[in-house]
This record gives C-alpha cells, structure tokens and sequence, in this order.
C-alpha cells in the first residue's frame, strides 16, 4: 500500500477508488491484525483527502455561478 505521503499525487477518483477497495478488504474481515490496521490507517487519510478535495472543488463552483443577468454570484451549494 503506498504511503499517506502520496496523497497529492492522486486524482480524486483514484483516491475514492482506493478508499473503497480498501473498505472492501476491512469489510471481508481476510487481513492480518497489521495489514488491517495500516489499511485503516490509509483509508482514514484517503477519506480526509476526498473531503478536503470535494470542499475545494465546492468553493470553485460556488465561485463561479452566473445571476441571470450575467454577473458572477457566489451561492451556496446546500
């Protein structure tokens, strides 16, 4: 498993994909006490990585949303 030092260098749906392999493995209930542990502990980052990514790309949209009139208009996306 690639270390949590990598993050960066991921795209937010291969870390997604990752994540949910990884929740495949825990859920199968096959891994070692280690392995399950260090795979938690690269899903716990994973997860974060996501979250952070899916903020940042809300803030871009919330910046970018045009009023009808044309002019730029931050709205929330809730």
């Amino acid at each position: 498993m690639p270390m949590t030092d990598d993050l960066t260098s991921l795209s937010f749906e291969d870390a997604l994909a990752e994540l949910e392999g990884i929740v495949r493995q825990l859920e199968g209930g096959q891994l070692r006490l280690e392995d399950a542990i260090k795979a938690y502990e690269r899903g716990a980052a994973l997860r974060q990585y996501c979250e952070t990514r899916l903020n940042e790309a809300e803030a871009r949209v919330q910046a970018i949303i045009q009023r009808a009139d044309g002019t730029l208009d931050a709205k929330s996306m809730d």
